[in-house]
């Protein structure tokens, strides 16, 4: 699919840029219902990160680890969710939310890019992204949500299913790069647009940027993306930037 397919696929709030697990801040706990209804009230769309938990339920949080957002030692994939639901809180007294309590908060009403997180251990690749797909069944409005993964196998139960994937890049995830081709977008670390090589990817292909946190980086960006993924930095100060790019 070329980039103008997705673009016309894609919701058009895309072009607000995506909030980087939610709309944080020092209140409102990264992954938490209070950040993304904070970017569902500022109508932007959001990001978010999947696990299996022990049970094969669907929790959302960044880490695997759940020390640094809970403050407690824990690994999603070794715990059941009640476990989780009972003995966990996020810094800011939340629960770990569900990724269908995420779903039912935002009803549908900004755009999700959902993050495919793999236990690389267990290889339980097919079997999240499954859950997932199947979580997503009820879906409506297939335009609001992308899917991405630094695994290819992730995002590959996902063809022909209607959702836009992206495949992740990272420079410490090189070896991926060979499958960009097999996707309809790709989502970037920053710091490739350092290399010129790289700077001519949205050519054909839609591209988004990851994570820019302040003006600089938005600048370093900007030129060689169609769309990016941020925190720290004001959501209006994004949208006004790519409504001038658009």
């Amino acid at each position: 699919m070329n980039k103008q397919k997705v673009i016309n696929k894609l919701h058009p709030l895309f072009k607000k840029g995506v909030a980087h697990r939610g709309l944080h801040n020092e209140n409102d706990t990264e992954n938490s219902l209070a950040a993304f209804k904070n970017a569902k009230d500022h109508q932007v769309p959001i990001e978010l990160d999947v696990h299996l938990t022990f049970d094969d339920q669907l929790i959302v949080c960044h880490d695997s680890e759940l020390k640094r957002v809970t403050s407690r030692d824990g690994v999603i994939e070794q715990l059941s969710l009640t476990a989780i639901k009972e003995d966990y809180v996020l810094l800011n007294g939340e629960q770990l939310p569900t990724l269908k309590e995420v779903l039912d908060l935002i009803n549908e009403s900004v755009p999700i890019v959902i993050e495919l997180k793999p236990d690389t251990k267990t290889k339980n690749y097919k079997k999240l992204a499954l859950k997932v797909l199947d979580e997503l069944k009820n879906v409506k409005d297939k335009s609001k949500f992308m899917i991405i993964s630094f695994y290819p196998q992730c995002l590959f139960p996902f063809k022909n299913k209607g959702f836009i994937r992206a495949l992740l890049l990272s420079i410490h995830h090189q070896k991926v790069y060979f499958f960009r081709h097999f996707f309809e977008a790709l989502d970037v670390e920053q710091t490739y647009f350092k290399i010129k090589k790289y700077q001519d990817m949205n050519k054909n292909k839609y591209v988004m940027a990851w994570t820019i946190t302040n003006q600089k980086e938005l600048d370093n960006v900007i030129d060689y993306v169609d769309n990016i993924t941020y925190q720290e930095i004001d959501p209006q100060f994004i949208i006004d930037t790519l409504d001038k790019k658009y």
